[in-house]
């Protein structure tokens, strides 16, 4: 079990940092899942996730209930909803196009309602 584990924290972890990148892909909770399988099969994989100088931030502010920073809020938006017009445009089916537009408006008020980091916390 704890291989299995292992693998899905990788696989978290992978899928999170590249939603850092790609705002399809939802980087706190991929990286609070990496924390959480590294937690359960390997106390040195979790330590040094938790303690990482930049996905560390991710899963510390999220736990303590700091928040999210503002510029990444907006961001997250606003990447989210550039890549979700482009896809509207590209896809041709009606029933994508509507489902599209749920998850965007769904993601971006999940955004909305979880906390903001002040100025001051930031720097």
């Amino acid at each position: 079990m704890k291989i299995f584990l292992l693998g899905c924290g990788f696989a978290s972890l992978s899928a999170g940092f590249l939603g850092i990148f790609l705002p399809v892909l939802p980087t706190v909770p991929l990286l609070l899942l990496a924390a959480f399988c590294f937690s359960k099969s390997s106390e040195r994989f979790h330590n040094w996730l938790i303690n990482h100088r930049l996905l560390g931030s991710y899963i510390r502010d999220y736990r303590s209930g700091e928040g999210i920073p503002a510029k990444s809020k907006i961001k997250a938006i606003l990447l989210l909803w550039l890549t979700i017009g482009i896809s509207f445009y590209l896809v041709p089916f009606s029933l994508i196009r509507i489902i599209l537009f749920l998850i965007a408006a769904g993601v971006t008020y999940y955004l909305i309602t979880l906390p903001t980091k002040s100025l001051k916390e930031e720097y």
